[in-house]
């Protein structure tokens, strides 16, 4: 059984990969690098504020790179998410995956990214150019929240 290496990265700084390592058992490699698009909706934003629960997220994107290995034979994964403000034209997410066949490779890449969507708990809030956003923060939220319940009381 091949040894798999997951490596998996929550952060504030702009993405990189690592120098690919010389893998013998690799056949394929496949980077993906999700970048912010500059319309949401079909207006123009400056950037999306990603926010995360940042353990909770690191643990799902574990859980998920050590299951495309099993499922896809992967001999490494390696998932790091950008979060705070990310500017539009700059990645938001970047996935490498490795394995021996490219099949395996582009299929895993693209289950990564629709399971990591699906269950991570990620959340985005782009910001338009008017200086808007979609949405409320989670803080926005919890205070709405307390705030609707303290006045019941």
């Amino acid at each position: 059984m091949a040894i798999s290496v997951c490596e998996v990265s929550i952060t504030q700084s702009p993405l990189d990969l690592p120098a690919r390592e010389n893998n013998a058992a690799a056949g394929a490699i496949v980077d993906f690098w999700g970048v912010v698009r500059g319309l949401e909706d079909g207006k123009e934003i400056t950037g999306i504020d990603y926010e995360a629960h940042a353990p909770m997220a690191e643990h799902q994107m574990r859980s998920l790179a050590e299951s495309a290995t099993g499922k896809f034979g992967l001999t490494k994964v390696i998932i790091h998410h950008r979060i705070g403000f990310v500017p539009a034209a700059a990645a938001s997410i970047v996935v490498r995956v490795e394995s021996p066949r490219r099949s395996a490779a582009f299929s895993a890449s693209q289950w990564i990214m629709d399971e990591l969507k699906r269950t991570v708990p990620i959340w985005k809030h782009p910001v338009f150019k008017d200086k808007t956003t979609a949405g409320e923060s989670t803080d926005q939220k919890l205070q709405r929240s307390w705030d609707s319940s303290s006045a019941r009381t």
